[in-house]
């Protein structure tokens, strides 16, 4: 096989080296539990208050806002069952709000809650997946207790208007959550600015490990537990500390949100050399918006093939890629967010999602380019249905 070229960074990313070096230390030098208190522990107690400062500093909330998870599918479970529970008991408020192109995480979550009689409002979107603010207002009613929009779509790329959806949440005193997942370190954020109330992170997607995650939760809401036991985060989310994720986690979103600017205009700069080349194919389009978008994101479909085909021949080239978002790869079905945004099923099939990093080069968004072209033309050349569309 020739040189890899990783280019699904939307799925996963490699764990920095900066980073791992900060987390070497915690699996065996500093082992201790942080809930014990001789000095062993002290130091990686010393380590999570740091590393809950490096990410409070990423999003500009204050570090007792922080609270450290397994990922984004729990930071999001979180957000949307402890509100849901919390508000119906307190309040009785019963209805969320969400939208049909969310993460998995959210949409099963919804539908579980659903099935316990909450009332569940799934919004439309528009044809470059773009959530339209005044359906949120139109939306809201008094019996709405939390509005989850996320920020930036991970198989599309298209960016929300979170600002103004947020507004309009505090305006109605309504709680709003965000799955910011994409969104870290490709998009500058402000929870007081954009009137966040919760927002869901994983660090893997922006260089740090798998397996951890932060939930911010704005000062003064309270919420349901998810994870019942012992008395860590403060008393809301049981469990011992994963001291060396989250030493990594503190790091990686630190190296994440330095120059994000400067990292765009290279990735835009890739992008488009893949979107001006493989957009001369006949009968392909880009998905998404065309420029409220994150900038290493291209997600393309092309009439006449398979996506698990196009996948595989990439492959044989030596080009990580996938047709959207990495939890339903198995599946057979076509993507709910190409399905959303109008595409028929027939076409939304042959979907390929393009993610890229700094690592990547000028050179190798240019092979990629021509890879994809010379995939597309030989899958249709074997397609025994291409000549009739």
């Amino acid at each position: 096989m020739e040189k890899i070229i990783y280019a699904d960074n939307a799925a996963t990313t490699p764990v920095k080296k900066d980073v791992l070096q900060e987390m070497f230390p915690y699996f065996s030098q500093h082992f201790g539990n942080a809930s014990s208190i001789y000095s062993i522990a002290n130091n990686s107690k010393i380590a999570l208050d740091k590393a809950r400062n490096q990410v409070a500093k990423a999003l500009g909330a204050k570090s007792s806002e922080i609270y450290f998870t397994s990922g984004g599918s729990e930071s999001d479970n979180w957000a949307i069952k402890g509100t849901a529970l919390a508000l119906i008991r307190k309040v009785n408020k019963n209805h969320i709000i969400t939208t049909k192109i969310e993460h998995h995480a959210i949409l099963h979550t919804v539908e579980y809650l659903e099935k316990s009689g909450f009332e569940i409002t799934l919004l439309d979107v528009d044809q470059y997946g773009m959530v339209n603010p005044e359906d949120v207002r139109n939306a809201i009613k008094p019996e709405t207790a939390i509005v989850s929009v996320m920020f930036a779509n991970n198989e599309i790329g298209t960016i929300q208007p979170i600002e103004e959806i947020g507004k309009i949440c505090k305006e109605k005193d309504v709680y709003f959550h965000t799955d910011a997942v994409q969104a870290i370190g490709a998009v500058d954020i402000d929870v007081n600015k954009l009137n966040i109330d919760m927002l869901s992170l994983s660090g893997h997607k922006f260089g740090g490990p798998k397996g951890i995650g932060a939930l911010f939760i704005r000062q003064g809401i309270v919420i349901d537990n998810l994870i019942h036991g012992g008395g860590q985060e403060k008393s809301k989310r049981a469990g011992t500390e994963n001291t060396p994720a989250i030493v990594g986690l503190g790091t990686a979103i630190e190296l994440a949100t330095e120059n994000i600017s400067a990292k765009n205009e290279k990735l835009k700069t890739m992008r488009e050399i893949i979107c001006n080349k493989v957009l001369s194919i006949e009968k392909s389009r880009l998905n998404g918006h065309p420029e409220s978008r994150l900038a290493g994101n291209s997600n393309f479909c092309f009439e006449g093939i398979e996506g698990e085909g196009l996948l595989l021949l990439l492959n044989m080239y030596g080009i990580c890629a996938s047709s959207g978002s990495a939890c339903t790869s198995g599946s057979l079905d076509p993507s709910h967010v190409l399905l959303a945004i109008g595409l028929p099923h027939e076409i939304a099939h042959g979907s390929l999602r393009i993610s890229l990093s700094e690592n990547n080069t000028i050179e190798e968004a240019e092979f990629i380019a021509d890879k994809i072209v010379e995939a597309v033309n030989r899958l249709r050349a074997m397609s025994p249905v291409w000549d009739k569309l």
